[in-house]
């Protein structure tokens, strides 16, 4: 399947002209699983938009901790990239493939031309920025009001939901890394859930599958 027909599959609602457009500007960029496409700090040299896979979007604390933010999958943009992108302004953000995945990378001086010429391109950065914050206040929420272990509970089943797998390929530091605590208070949490049989870890993944699917 050519670029052009890949655009009309994932993001069928925007008008013609504008996907024909999106061809002729746009790359196809191929990350695989664990490569990094965005920096916190970096200038964003192209805007993403997301083809297949999924991206995991991270905030970075000063000691290099990190936050997962949220996932971006098939025919989703990250608007906090946007606004980035609109400003010229460094990211402030960590975007790294969760599983191999392809983008439309957008030349960054089309996302806001395209603000007042395209009514279907105006209200997909409306739904996209609504949807981001809506994600964002649940990450608050959750840090704020909810338990540890459920906020690992969420984690596992957030992945899911995005990835549609049930197998973290990492070790207890990755996901005390994303969660920003110590691996020491995942790997009790982790036994615990283990003894309800509702995980079954390795040295390096973890099988949640029991978890997503009880």
């Amino acid at each position: 399947m050519d670029k052009l027909d890949l655009i009309m599959k994932v993001f069928p609602f925007l008008e013609k002209e504008l996907i024909a457009e999106l061809s002729d500007v746009s790359g196809l960029l191929n990350l695989k699983s664990g490569q990094s496409i965005l920096e916190d700090g970096d200038y964003i040299k192209s805007f993403p938009m997301v083809i297949s896979g999924s991206l995991r979007v991270l905030r970075l604390s000063e000691d290099g901790s990190e936050l997962l933010l949220y996932y971006l999958d098939q025919g989703e943009i990250c608007a906090m990239a946007l606004t980035c992108c609109m400003g010229l302004q460094k990211s402030n953000i960590r975007m790294i493939a969760e599983e191999d995945s392809v983008l439309l990378s957008v030349p960054v001086d089309k996302p806001e031309k395209w603000l007042s010429e395209y009514r279907s391109w105006k209200e997909f950065m409306m739904y996209s920025y609504k949807k981001r914050f809506d994600e964002l206040l649940e990450t608050i929420d959750s840090i704020a009001f909810t338990k540890l272990d459920e906020r690992l509970i969420r984690f596992f089943e957030e992945r899911y939901r995005s990835t549609g797998k049930t197998e973290f390929p990492g070790t207890h530091q990755d996901i005390a890394l994303q969660l920003n605590t110590s691996r020491e208070v995942i790997s009790r949490l982790l036994r615990n859930l283990e003894k309800r049989r509702l995980v079954v870890t390795e040295r390096n993944s973890v099988d949640y599958s029991a978890l997503v699917k009880k």
